[in-house]
Parts: structure tokens; sequence; C-alpha cells
């Protein structure tokens, strides 16, 4: 801790390695949902299954209009060999992911589908950053939000952290 500056020094390294872990992915090993105009870009560890993803998922017009992007890495809380894994694949391999995410967020259960995926990767990836609950937003810093955040206070927190990381 830095009493001079009120900064937890760990955290700011730990925020780091979040920052650089997530920059390494593509976005074709997510799932995005862009704005035309991306202002700020969140990664989003989600469970299909986890009430407070389904809530967040809701708000994806407000949240895409305030111009951010939310790249999704599919996070079955409760392990790679559950239920909750499957719909994970199943979305995964469908040929729109997109609506296949969409729905399966209203509550439909997605067709079984079975191809190559990245979904035990980032439930690996969670793992080792840490991730205990859905949904964790990774902001642009490396910072957790962990829970569901509505659009208005995660613009106003993006905007917040791009000021204070441009002095």
């Amino acid at each position: 801790i830095d009493l001079d500056r009120g900064v937890n020094l760990s955290e700011l390294s730990r925020n780091d390695a979040r920052r650089e872990l997530v920059a390494t992915l593509k976005d074709e090993e997510s799932i995005l949902f862009s704005p035309a105009d991306v202002k700020h870009s969140v990664t989003v560890f989600t469970d299909i299954d986890c009430t407070y993803c389904r809530k967040l998922h809701s708000e994806m017009d407000r949240i895409n209009g305030h111009g951010i992007q939310v790249r999704y890495l599919l996070y079955p809380r409760a392990g790679v060999n559950s239920a909750s894994y499957d719909k994970a694949v199943s979305v995964w391999c469908a040929k729109d992911r997109n609506d296949a995410l969409t729905r399966a967020k209203a509550g439909e259960n997605p067709e079984k589908k079975s191809c190559d995926n990245p979904v035990a990767e980032h439930y690996q990836l969670g793992q080792t950053l840490g991730i205990r609950g859905t949904p964790a937003l990774i902001l642009e810093n490396g910072e957790i939000l962990p829970g569901y955040v509505p659009a208005q206070k995660l613009r106003a927190a993006l905007e917040s952290k791009k000021l204070l990381s441009a002095k």
C-alpha cells in the first residue's frame, strides 16, 4: 500500500496482469456485441444460467448505445463437466453465436451442438484471473467489476477510469 497516494500497489499490479492477459485474446475467440462507434471495450466472463448475467445481457442495446463493446468469454461456473458448460459449447457452435447467446440468456435451451471451441480455455483463463462469480467485467485498465452493473453506471465507470488513466 502506498499510503501517500492511497493506492493498493498489489491491486494495480494485478490489474496490469489482467489487462495483459485479456489483451492476448483475439476477437474471434469471444462473442462480440459491438456498436458502430466503439468508445470503450469491456470483457465479460458470463455464465448462461446466471441470473445477473442475463440481466446485464438484457441491457445490451443500452450498453452498445453508450459506445461500449462487450466481449463475452463463456465461463460456466459449475465447471467443464456441467450442464452450463454443455450450453456454452452449444452456443459457441451455433451458426449465429450472438443470436444463440441472446436466446439462451432469455431462457431458451440452445440446440445441442459440438465443435472445436474455446470454452474450456475461457474457463481456465477465468480461473487464472481469480474469477469466482459472474458476471465479471474486466475494464480496459484491467480492473474487475464483479456482478451486474447497469448500462449507465458501466459507462460512468469506464469514463472515470479513462480520466484516471490519462493523469
